[in-house]
């Protein structure tokens, strides 16, 4: 359990429930908080019994609302976690799917909800070192971000109007040992010499390490002073997105960084290549959204996380990438 800013232990609940409990963030908490000695309960797309997971989607809240009931300290960390799904499946889940949370969590007695956001609430493109209080983006483009930020609306609604304690986290791009995102699938496109970055790679890259995001969220969760506040959590600096993603491109065995083209020349490619999957009904994260995320213009601040909670990230980008390097060659992606 990290140590607050003055030197306090945040508040460790009897029990927990996270949707989204099955995922790599989902089951980290979850891993963590029953370490802590807390009961852990959830709910995914699919059941795990072993694992107190029950089966539902934010969409049917009736579905597993009564395996809620009780729990002390509720963590929504599902959504609609890609760049190319329509603007109604945004709505239905990543809005009015927390609407349904938030129901659940007053209907269940819980003393405190925590949204998981994104830094993509924020766009891409803001200043360097953008806080809490940047503007959030909107607009036709960048959908995923565009959503996160109207679930904080949601989320904040219902604290200012006293139905329940909420916090909002916004991580930063969440990588180590059981990451499909910014791992796994990096890593196949890097093996298909796909992996693309616009302008040069020059975007913005905020890793932080899945060890150092648990800390902040059971600051977040656990601490008093982070009601009705949202905080970035991430590491203390950003990188460039090639800085990153050359490690996958190591890892492939190639040699030097990901190709790159210019970001309108790469918007113009995806939307096209877009399009065509969507006409066959193919899923695939190669759209015009993702271009513009590897093209980000800042990094982000996370002095308001150090003040209020004492946040402090631990894992250097270094020592983060050779645990994952270890973690991909256990698991039989890399040989």
């Amino acid at each position: 359990m990290p140590v607050g800013a003055q030197g306090q232990t945040p508040d460790v609940p009897r029990s927990v429930f996270i949707t989204g409990a099955s995922g790599f963030i989902g089951q980290a908490l979850a891993r963590r908080y029953c370490a802590l000695g807390a009961e852990v309960r959830g709910m995914d797309l699919r059941a795990d019994p072993a694992n107190n997971v029950v089966a539902g989607d934010l969409t049917r809240p009736q579905q597993w609302a009564q395996h809620a009931q009780g729990c002390e300290l509720f963590i929504n960390t599902a959504a609609v976690v890609s760049l190319a799904a329509p603007w109604k499946q945004y709505r239905e889940v990543s809005v009015r799917g927390v609407r349904h949370c938030l129901d659940v969590a007053i209907a269940s007695g819980a003393r405190r909800f925590v949204q998981f956001s994104s830094i993509a609430a924020l766009g891409w493109e803001y200043a360097e070192q953008a806080d809490e209080r940047s503007d959030v983006v909107i607009g036709d483009h960048y959908r995923y971000g565009v959503a996160k930020g109207a679930s904080e609306h949601v989320v904040l609604a219902a604290h200012a109007a006293g139905e329940i304690d909420c916090t909002i986290v916004r991580p930063g791009d969440v990588y180590g040992p059981g990451s499909r995102a910014w791992l796994s699938e990096p890593l196949k496109m890097a093996k298909a010499g796909a992996l693309i970055l616009p302008n040069a790679g020059k975007g913005r890259w905020t890793p932080v390490y899945i060890e150092d995001l648990l800390d902040g969220v059971m600051l977040a969760a656990g601490l008093p002073q982070a009601s009705g506040q949202i905080f970035h959590i991430s590491a203390s600096e950003s990188v460039s997105c090639r800085e990153f993603f050359s490690n996958h491109w190591r890892w492939a065995g190639r040699s030097g960084a990901p190709r790159s083209l210019p970001l309108g020349l790469a918007v113009l490619l995806t939307r096209w290549i877009w399009n065509i999957n969507r006409l066959l009904k193919r899923s695939d994260e190669v759209t015009p959204d993702t271009m513009y995320m590897f093209s980000r213009t800042g990094g982000i601040s996370i002095d308001k996380a150090r003040r209020l909670l004492g946040y402090a990230p631990k894992v250097s980008l270094e020592e983060g990438l050779r645990h994952s390097e270890t973690w991909l060659r256990e698991v039989g992606q890399l040989s």
